[in-house]
């Protein structure tokens, strides 16, 4: 049964894989853009059936998508708050969520406390100072995540939550939540995605029996829990460890799996920094953690090749998928025929992908399959900078009528000219 707590975070080694080596660290990034309602020629919004509960308290729409400058939270992704696919127990996130679960409660004596239930609601503070990420990462930008104000964001990683955890005394946890980041437009790539974070704290009295310090005796530990977990989920496979970089633990590392023969990123994991266990009030500790990705590892053991059937209600998609069935292989049950819209335009200096893609997912939503760059060239003359992107439309669950991607190819242009100030070709 997961616990639960009026807390505010989580950690982000999850994701460890190529979305997030574009962000300066490897195995570390977010994503954000611009103001906070996406619209249609009608004005159209997504709709709110009722208000979502986070951590056991209602959230309004105003709470959230502000008319505040510093505000970047459109509808869409507040349509998203409270869905919490990963504590539904038939669908896929929610099956992988439960699996690891068995394998810490049997391994562990069921000695790990589960959250599973916080608010992605969380303070500047909590998502980035705590877990040490540098006042200049990229990842703190408006281009990368989703601020509420100021001050207050959309939790960009699980370890939003690992400060308060720690301080409120829990030494062996693990924390599942939705994630919000801005970000590219592909079969891989979605604003929300699923996160796990896993920590272990350990006293003087846990290794000063054995013959090494305490950072080697945690990294001892953490890698011989994590091949476990792989070979649980995964079976016996070939394993390796990448030494890596990340902000809050030292050493850091990745461990990657061969299956279906090539080498997979499953997830990232590190013995703790020292200064965030002196600032929980834990200085003579050590203590290790990891942080993996729901729809990544799912995607490869469900067989599932588009990143947003996650969030399909369509019983086509749902039926498919049980209560600890993990690994069921999904069927595909249409394959309709995308449209490829090209739009094209003088770039500025404040223009980002990002921001792009924010304009193109608050029009066509989860239409939209891709946004490629497919031709950049500078006019010297002018000194300017042409960009052409390639958007395809493509519903999972019905053919689009050409009126209806015209419809949408026709709004996208109108609001990359007004929201991004480029000049369109």
């Amino acid at each position: 049964m997961a616990s639960t707590l009026p807390l505010t975070r989580a950690f982000l080694f999850a994701d460890a894989s190529n979305h997030l080596r574009r962000n300066c660290l490897r195995s570390f990034a977010f994503s954000a853009a611009f103001s906070s309602d996406s619209v249609h020629c009608k004005k159209w919004r997504h709709p709110v059936s009722s208000l979502p509960e986070l951590g056991g308290v209602a959230i309004a729409r105003d709470d959230v998508v502000r008319d505040d400058p510093t505000n970047n939270v459109p509808d869409n992704i507040f349509s998203k708050l409270g869905v919490q696919l990963h504590r539904k127990d038939n669908h896929p996130l929610g099956i992988l969520k439960n699996e690891i679960y068995k394998y810490f409660d049997t391994n562990y004596s069921n000695k790990f406390d589960k959250f599973d239930d916080l608010s992605p609601i969380v303070s500047v503070k909590e998502n980035f100072d705590d877990v040490l990420v540098p006042e200049d990462h990229v990842s703190r930008s408006y281009n990368d995540t989703y601020y509420i104000d100021s001050q207050t964001v959309l939790r960009c990683h699980t370890s939003a939550h690992q400060a308060e955890l720690l301080r409120s005394g829990y030494t062996q946890f693990l924390v599942t939540g939705d994630v919000y980041r801005r970000d590219s437009i592909d079969s891989t790539h979605y604003p929300v995605f699923h996160q796990m974070e896993g920590v272990r704290v350990f006293s003087l009295n846990d290794w000063e029996a054995s013959s090494t310090d305490g950072t080697s005796y945690a990294a001892d530990d953490l890698k011989k829990c994590l091949e476990g977990l792989a070979r649980h989920l995964f079976g016996a496979v070939e394993m390796r460890w990448v030494d890596t970089y990340f902000p809050f633990t030292n050493p850091s590392f990745e461990l990657e799996i061969f299956f279906q023969e090539k080498w997979l990123e499953v997830l990232g994991c590190g013995v703790m920094e020292q200064e965030i266990l002196k600032r929980s009030g834990k200085e003579n500790n050590v203590a290790w953690a990891f942080g993996l990705g729901l729809e990544r590892l799912a995607m490869v053991l469900f067989d599932i090749p588009d990143i947003r059937l996650f969030w399909s209600a369509d019983e086509r998609f749902t039926s498919q998928f049980s209560k600890g069935k993990l690994g069921v292989k999904f069927k595909p049950f249409s394959k309709f025929p995308p449209c490829y819209k090209d739009v094209s335009f003088w770039i500025n200096e404040s223009f980002t992908e990002n921001n792009l893609c924010e304009v193109v997912r608050g029009i066509a939503g989860d239409l939209v399959e891709e946004v490629r760059l497919i031709d950049s060239f500078t006019n010297n003359k002018k000194g300017m900078t042409s960009h052409c992107y390639r958007i395809a439309y493509r519903s999972m669950e019905r053919s689009l009528t050409d009126e209806e991607i015209n419809d949408l190819q026709w709004n996208v242009r109108e609001q990359v000219h007004s929201k991004l100030k480029v000049v369109l070709r």
